[in-house]
């Protein structure tokens, strides 16, 4: 008797547990859909980019958007849409122009870029500033040149101890979690047809 008495028990408490469990559950699902619901009507960006991860190394994305002197470059990525990109797993390298690079291109340059209908001339111009692979500024030195994401070539010249790719000279390198950031002193421009 004791025995069948503590069995009941034990039942008892396993269906209790699944029960609460069980709504546990179906309240957490409700609000994560709830919140999902409100985040995709405050935002339409969506893809990896947008995703918030405090606890990994920077990618190439939040080496420019933690940057200061890369705020025009920030701009163009999000006028271009290119911003899940810039994330992938890579390695890529981005030769990223400051804002006095951008600021030396003929005046309204910028301005006329970012505008929506010129949202794939621009993406374009970005994808020649993308190189697949991980390579320092001295392993570099050995290219001729590189074949970039626009589908074109961009020169590597070696100056003494610099090195320039497609006439825009690396005045700095940082390390990201999916490649590498060589920052340049110009914006590089793809070869004219």
């Amino acid at each position: 008797m004791k025995k069948t008495n503590l069995k009941l028990i034990l039942g008892m408490f396993l269906m209790l547990f699944l029960v609460f469990s069980c709504k546990n559950d179906a309240k957490t699902e409700n609000t994560n859909a709830s919140e999902a619901t409100s985040t995709v009507a405050d935002s339409d960006k969506t893809g990896q980019a947008f995703i918030e991860d405090d606890g990994s190394t920077p990618n190439v994305l939040q080496i420019a958007i933690g940057s200061p002197d890369h705020t025009t470059l920030v701009a163009a990525v999000q006028a271009a849409s290119l911003e899940n990109a810039l994330v992938n797993a890579g390695p890529l390298m981005v030769f990223a122009p400051t804002n006095e690079a951008f600021a030396a291109l003929p005046e309204g340059t910028v301005e006329n870029l970012l505008k929506p209908e010129n949202k794939e001339t621009l993406a374009t111009i970005l994808k020649h500033h993308v190189t697949a692979g991980n390579y320092s500024k001295d392993f570099l030195k050995k290219f001729k040149k590189l074949g970039q994401a626009d589908d074109t070539s961009a020169i590597v010249e070696v100056k003494g101890d610099d090195v320039y790719v497609g006439g825009a000279k690396i005045i700095a390198s940082i390390p990201a979690g999916n490649g590498i950031v060589h920052v340049v002193d110009k914006v590089i421009l793809p070869p004219s047809e």
